[in-house]
């Protein structure tokens, strides 16, 4: 790769001068003071503070967010937003744009108190934090995630039908370890029976590896003691989740979910993609985002995406722990993967039924997705 196309991926990644320069000296041996390098990024027409999107556009793209799960946004979060969508624009801007568009959301996110304990964690994959989040599970929407503790990066983040199948989540599990090519230094859990194939493929994957640390490779506790999950998850409601939440307990307020295994299921045939997308685009824009400094000078802050792809800018190294690939498949044989049917398959296949016969569409929003849901229940229930 030549090294313009590795300076403007790092400059797209927000990576400062400094920091690229030293990645071009450590990892690709290219040595370049900060002062050239302004000049290359200059040739190459990489300005942060020129071409900025049109006002227009990016109200345009802010009112369409705030139509769904991004009236619950800060500016900050809708800043990244807005810059992962390719808009070019400043972070006071948005929050003039939101104070203008949403003031009611501005004045209660102003409201909240976030108080964090100390942590700490020696470098990327040195600890994995997960566990399952259940706000949406009488709703039939089971989502299990995993953070890594250094960085902040978000390891996976999936909804599926259940989070209490052991052989599931050792299947999330199991596809993160092949995905970054190796197991982290410690895996923490709670003592759930539904985390049991994790602890034991995490165990079996470093039964060799010797650190003289003397530190258990996977750790149990309290589910509210997990700090790093834990707070992701408050910030998963606020941010996005919250917006599906209130969605289904309406209906059921109004005596249109009865949480029955057919209400469950037909949440999930027209919900599921929409939350795993959502969750997508959050975990983007989260891992793109500035963490700001914290008090502990010992925790990092940045962006988790770098902070995971660079510990060295951090002064620190990656630690994964290798593993074999045979051991690898001999943990995946005992593991269950998500199908591509988001529902029961007699659900799933009734539904599509009904769908050819009333010549509807698979929907293209959330809203879509209710009022679909609302005609496939109004169907099935008026035949029974």
């Amino acid at each position: 790769m030549a090294v313009q196309e590795l300076i403007r991926l790092y400059f797209q990644l927000g990576l400062h001068c400094k920091d690229i320069a030293a990645l071009l000296a450590s990892r690709h041996r290219y040595i370049v003071s900060e002062r050239h390098l302004k000049r290359i990024m200059k040739a190459c027409s990489l300005f942060r503070r020129k071409g900025y999107t049109s006002l227009d556009r990016v109200v345009d793209f802010i009112h369409q967010q705030l139509q769904t799960s991004g009236q619950l946004c800060g500016y900050r979060w809708m800043y990244t937003k807005c810059k992962e969508d390719g808009l070019h624009v400043k972070k006071e801007e948005v929050r003039l744009i939101l104070k203008e568009l949403d003031p009611r959301g501005v004045e209660l996110r102003g409201r909240r108190r976030l108080h964090r304990r100390n942590y700490f964690a020696k470098g990327p994959n040195y600890i994995w934090h997960f566990d399952s989040y259940d706000k949406l599970k009488p709703f039939g929407i089971c989502i299990n995630g995993c953070i890594d503790g250094f960085s902040r990066k978000i390891i996976w983040m999936n909804a599926f039908t259940t989070s209490s199948d052991p052989t599931v989540i050792g299947g999330y599990y199991m596809e993160a370890v092949k995905k970054f090519g190796g197991c982290p230094r410690i895996v923490r859990g709670d003592r759930g029976t539904e985390n049991v194939k994790v602890r034991d493929f995490q165990r079996f994957l470093r039964r060799n590896i010797h650190d003289g640390s003397g530190i258990d490779s996977y750790i149990e506790g309290a589910s509210t003691a997990n700090q790093r999950i834990e707070s992701w998850w408050g910030f998963l409601r606020r941010e996005s989740m919250e917006f599906y939440i209130s969605m289904f307990t309406d209906l059921k307020d109004r005596g249109l979910f009865g949480g029955t295994y057919l209400d469950r299921g037909l949440i999930q045939f027209c919900f599921m993609s929409f939350i795993q997308d959502e969750l997508d685009e959050t975990i983007n824009v989260w891992d793109a985002h500035v963490i700001r400094p914290s008090k502990n000078d010992r925790v990092p802050s940045g962006r988790p995406r770098i902070m995971y792809m660079f510990p060295e800018l951090y002064t620190t190294c990656d630690c994964i722990s290798p593993v074999e690939r045979a051991d690898v498949q001999l943990c995946q044989s005992n593991c269950t993967f998500r199908p591509a049917v988001p529902c029961d398959t007699d659900i799933y296949n009734i539904c599509n039924i009904l769908m050819a016969e009333s010549r509807l569409h698979l929907p293209a929003d959330a809203y879509q997705a209710l009022d679909l849901y609302l005609h496939l229940r109004n169907e099935i229930t008026s035949a029974l």
